[in-house]
């Protein structure tokens, strides 16, 4: 019914091959899962990890370059004092002061 596959890579053990090289970046022995080219870097594992953009997950944090979260201003709907939140109030919605939501929160 399907088609035959001689010496394919469906019929492997499910690992893939690996091929030598050298690291562009530090000059190490090295093996990769896909035939180099020689008109493009390789890199070792460890340059590699060294090398990629650093991988963003969920939820992130808007932050300023110190780290800290970005605040926002609101108006407790329980006491009515002005305060500041972490997250951006919807129109509308209540938002509880930092005393507030901790009192409420006990309840």
């Amino acid at each position: 019914m399907g088609e035959e596959y001689e010496d394919s890579e469906f019929e492997n053990s499910g690992e893939k091959q690996m091929y030598d090289a050298i690291c562009s970046e530090c000059g190490k022995e090295c093996q990769v899962p896909f035939k180099p080219e020689k008109d493009k870097p390789v890199y070792c594992k460890e340059c590699y990890a060294a090398k990629r953009p650093k991988r963003k997950f969920g939820f992130q944090r808007r932050t300023f370059g110190n780290g800290q979260r970005e605040m926002h201003n609101a108006k407790c709907s329980a006491c009515g004092i002005d305060c500041q939140v972490p997250f951006k109030p919807r129109e509308g919605g209540s938002v509880l002061c930092k005393e507030c939501y901790i009192k409420n929160k006990k309840e």
